[in-house]
């Protein structure tokens, strides 16, 4: 008897228990309406590159989080829901697509803050064997007044329903020594390589990665730690920099490709 009711008082602190946890327990789930507002994404991707999946980022003035500072004191920021996703190829084109809805919905009421993608090289075998991919192109696109969970670079402000960006590329082969030999295939482009954009009103997203693969940069990290030594950049016109950047000069190839095609 007395074991009946040791395990009818065990069961029902456990009832109890867990009633007040799936009380408490917060549903963060993501609802959108059917017919919401979209935001509609648009890539068209030449063969030799590859695009990586999107990084979606959803925020709650709802659903808040605490934060502590430095000294401690605590602060309450909007929640954050992200998540992964493959764009969609249209037929056999070069164009990838997808659709995001601007409200989230659930009990949070989520609203799409910021989506974030870049671009690689799809082989970078073309350029030897040994050779791996290195650092590509990215895009960051904001929605609301949060900075993105990757912000670099100067935020470019950007009215009305369209965003159209049609950007160029230019191979870079770099050799670095220190840390382990490796060669990359990269991309040059402007921004050193990232290009974040502040679109509120953004409803159509096209972008477009022009590559000149006949443009081709290429550099060597020095073997050593020595103060005074930088990376060396070899330009396709004959050129040497060695000025302590860490990428190449995009503006200089901008220049070299230009002249070339106007002697065309």
């Amino acid at each position: 008897m007395n074991h009946a009711k040791s395990y009818l008082k065990t069961s029902g602190l456990c009832f109890v228990l867990l009633t007040f946890l799936s009380g408490c327990a917060k549903d963060y789930s993501m609802n959108p309406q059917p017919n919401g507002e979209k935001v509609e994404i648009v890539i068209k991707m030449p063969e030799e590159l590859e695009l990586t999946p999107l990084r979606v980022m959803y925020r709650s003035a709802i659903c808040r989080s605490v934060v502590h500072d430095g000294d401690g004191r605590p602060e309450s920021l909007e929640g954050y829901n992200g998540y992964g996703l493959e764009l969609t190829k249209r037929g056999a084109t070069e164009f990838y697509e997808a659709r995001l809805f601007i409200d989230g919905g659930g009990r949070c009421k989520w609203r799409l803050s910021n989506v974030v993608f870049s671009i690689n090289y799809r082989i970078p075998s073309r350029f030897g064997e040994s050779v791996t991919q290195g650092i590509g192109g990215t895009v960051i696109v904001e929605f609301d007044g949060n900075d993105a969970q990757l912000s670099v670079g100067r935020t470019r402000n950007v009215v009305g329903p369209d965003l159209i960006m049609v950007k160029n590329y230019y191979p870079w082969l770099s050799e670095k020594f220190i840390g382990g030999y490796a060669r990359r295939a990269n991309l040059s482009s402007e921004g050193g390589g990232y290009l974040t954009f502040k679109a509120r009103e953004a409803r159509r997203i096209y972008f477009e990665p022009v590559l000149h693969s006949d443009v081709v940069v290429t550099s060597v990290s020095p073997k050593k730690h020595i103060i005074g030594d930088f990376i060396q950049f070899y330009y396709p016109d004959g050129t040497v920099e060695s000025n302590g950047q860490s990428v190449p000069n995009f503006t200089k190839m901008q220049k070299m490709r230009l002249a070339a095609e106007a002697k065309k």
